[in-house]
């Protein structure tokens, strides 16, 4: 009998050493299987716009992450009790929980009640694949005792309720309680969260949204728990169970009009920060962006209305794009009318960009030349240029046109006779200056036919050099980003290029905001000033067809450029009409957002600058009288008169005139007489005016030839 107690003893301490052999290497195999940036958890990336509204949120799994200290107790006990009564009384098994659940099967005679604890649940979850294995299950029980060696109780707590899953998309205990309450984890009262704790176990089947009595039930179960371990009294249990559910979930609807921003936003980051879109969709970034939300929305609503585009365009395409050029900041984008996430983006897209070329190619650099200015005499007349001849649009021709009026009308054989002067080095270098790479070399330059074309975006950028008083800004989509720690790990930083002088540039302002008042810009009314230029491609296939039509353009603050056409144009599908439509587009789009105290009514002159003037209108005189009175000493003078212009700036030229020559003996500005003292009343001559425009030096019509009479000395003459 003695031996027989010796051997069940030797055998006990055999058990004893071999289980704590056997636990001792399970916590170590258990903590070495801990990967913690496996615990790293995936985020909900939020946007915003520059006042700290949200925008928008950006996802793999809907979850914002909360500290266990943000969590307060009344939240964290119905889990502890639904899930893991004894969570803070094991070291990551339980074996109670266990056995119970395993007598509990037997009798069901099937698989009824699991036995995780809550550690379990965190490394099932965090650490392990789905597979239904015995090893599998082995390893999360390693896995949950290596994580209680690792971290505290309450650090195991915080994760689990970080990591749990709460149906519709909700990952974690803080978007649950947005999604169900609209409300934030420490403001939730005791029923709510325990209908939250309730929806982990069968989130399809305890939604209260998906079946609100099953919730309920649910709920009733977890109060029961929390009443029988005393978290609650019988009194709070029954007032709890009493509470109605939540009905309907707390998630705004992604918005369509956002999603070419929202792309394009991504591209940055990726090409700029080298984030990639897996890393935005993850990490839960805070990104602020520049976007104009009036403005994004009622660029994607007015582009959906057939009346902005024209009549029998069906299918018609069209993109947006207007940035703040004094920031860089992209206000608002669109890159179709039914843009699908990661398709085809139409600001983007080169396309012929027509007569919004003009002023890049040609008027901007022959003002840089110092050359010529806005009032410059341009010849308007069909050419022909070595086998290119252009012809405008109306079929007219002056002549002669100013570069202001060219610019107004639009016209195209100025435009090509002054590039032709200018010459192709001198434009392409400007271009190159405001960022536009063009590889063609042709006359056509001029008015837009480019073998490749320019983006919305692209032209946009360069119309900055413009409305930013000579300086083109390049565009940005993220202002600042910011990690899930709270770290800045970006901030926009645009680049700057002084293109043009600001001289310069004011008169550009100054000649397309003529477009836009009385030329080829008229097309519907603008809340803002405007200056802008218009643009229309030919489709030569069909009569009267276009390909392009476009309106790039600027207000004191915002500058941005629409196109419309086809993706493919054909004869089947081509447009009807030209450049008035994105015209009346454009200005109904900056009418619908709201003008601020800091919006600009006007454009402000820059110091320093001499403002453009208005054009010098001459007149023919056609009433120049003579008259000769006694000046004395045996002298006469000879007194000149006619009616004048209103335009005091006009020149009058003073001719003598003999046997029909005409010799220039003085000017005279903004007046209506002239004397002449000393002449010889036997060798008297005629006289003669001509009006001159010292904006575009020429000669207007002569007036009529005035002769001197000794007679008009008594009167009688």
């Amino acid at each position: 009998m003695r031996n027989k107690w010796i051997v069940w003893g030797l055998a006990v301490l055999a058990f004893i050493i071999l289980s704590s052999g056997i636990y001792l290497s399970s916590v170590v195999i258990g903590a070495a299987a801990i990967d913690e940036k496996q615990l790293v958890m995936n985020e909900t990336t939020e946007i915003f716009d520059s006042d700290g509204q949200k925008l928008a949120e950006l996802y793999a799994e809907d979850r914002d992450l909360i500290n266990i200290d943000e969590i307060p107790e009344h939240v964290r006990e119905p889990f502890v009790a639904i899930e893991d009564i004894r969570f803070y009384d094991h070291q990551g098994i339980d074996p109670r929980a266990i056995l119970r659940a395993l007598y509990r099967d037997i009798l069901a005679g099937s698989k009824v009640e699991g036995g995780s604890t809550i550690t379990q649940q965190l490394a099932k979850n965090a650490f392990l694949s789905s597979d239904k294995t015995l090893l599998r299950k082995t390893k999360e029980v390693l896995i949950a005792m290596g994580l209680e060696r690792k971290f505290s109780k309450d650090e195991i707590l915080g994760y689990y309720l970080n990591q749990v899953y709460f149906g519709h998309g909700a990952y974690g205990i803080k978007s649950a309680a947005e999604l169900y309450f609209g409300k934030d984890v420490k403001d939730l009262t005791v029923d709510e969260a325990a209908l939250l704790a309730g929806i982990p176990k069968a989130p399809g089947n305890y939604s209260p949204v998906e079946d609100p009595e099953r919730s309920k039930e649910r709920r009733s179960t977890v109060l029961a728990i929390m009443e029988r371990h005393g978290f609650i009294t019988p009194e709070e249990a029954a007032t709890y169970q009493g509470k109605t559910v939540p009905e309907s979930i707390n998630r705004a609807e992604k918005n369509t009009a956002y999603y070419t921003y929202i792309d394009m936003m991504l591209e940055e980051a990726e090409n700029k920060y080298h984030i990639t879109a897996e890393e935005i969709y993850r990490g839960g970034y805070d990104i602020v962006v520049p976007m104009n939300k009036e403005m994004q929305q009622a660029s994607y609503d007015l582009l959906q209305e057939e009346s902005y585009f024209p009549e029998e365009a069906k299918d018609a395409e069209g993109a947006f794009f207007m940035m703040d050029h004094q920031s860089g900041g992209v206000a608002a984008v669109q890159g179709g009318r039914e843009y699908v996430r990661r398709g085809l983006n139409r600001v983007t897209v080169k396309r012929q960009p027509g007569s919004v070329m003009k002023p890049l190619a040609v008027y901007a650099p022959a003002l840089e030349s110092g050359k010529y200015h806005p009032y410059s005499l341009l010849k308007d007349e069909q050419m022909d240029f070595d086998g290119y001849s252009p012809k405008n649009y109306n079929g007219e021709y002056r002549g002669e046109i100013t570069m202001a009026d060219a610019v107004t009308e639009s016209t195209n054989t100025a435009a090509v006779w002054l590039y032709d002067q200018m010459g192709e080095k001198e434009s392409t270098e400007w271009m190159e200056e405001a960022g536009l790479h063009i590889e063609d070399n042709g006359l056509a330059v001029a008015l837009g036919g480019l073998s490749e074309g320019l983006t919305p975006m692209e032209l946009t950028s360069a119309y900055t050099v413009f409305s930013n008083h000579g300086t083109k800004i390049n565009p940005y989509f993220i202002e600042k980003i910011v990690d899930r720690n709270g770290e800045e790990i970006g901030k926009a930083d645009p680049e700057t290029k002084e293109v043009m002088s600001p001289q310069n540039a004011w008169y550009m302002t100054r000649l397309l905001e003529n477009v836009v008042k009385e030329g080829t810009g008229t097309a519907g009314s603008s809340n803002y000033p405007l200056a802008g230029k218009t643009g229309t491609t030919s489709f030569l296939e069909v009569e009267g067809g276009t390909r392009d039509a476009w309106f790039a353009g600027f207000t004191p603050q915002w500058t941005g450029a629409v196109w419309m056409g086809y993706d493919k144009t054909t004869e089947d599908q081509h447009l009807q009409a030209g450049s008035s439509y994105p015209t009346r587009l454009f200005k109904e789009i900056i009418n619908k957002v709201p003008a601020d105290d800091g919006i600009q009514t006007v454009f402000q002159k820059p110091e320093d600058v001499k403002d453009l003037e208005e054009p010098v209108e001459i007149a023919q005189v056609n009433d120049l009288s003579a008259s000769l009175s006694l000046k004395g000493g045996g002298l006469f003078n000879v007194h000149l008169k006619w009616t004048p212009a209103e335009d005091e700036r006009v020149v009058y030229q003073v001719y003598e005139v003999n046997d029909g020559e005409g010799e220039v003996i003085e000017e005279v500005e903004g007046g209506g007489e002239f004397t002449i003292e000393g002449v010889n009343i036997f060798n008297l001559q005629d006289y003669m005016i001509v009006p001159y425009n010292p904006q575009t030096e020429q000669e207007g019509e002569p007036s009529n030839v005035a002769e001197v009479s000794v007679g008009s000395l008594f009167g009688t003459g």
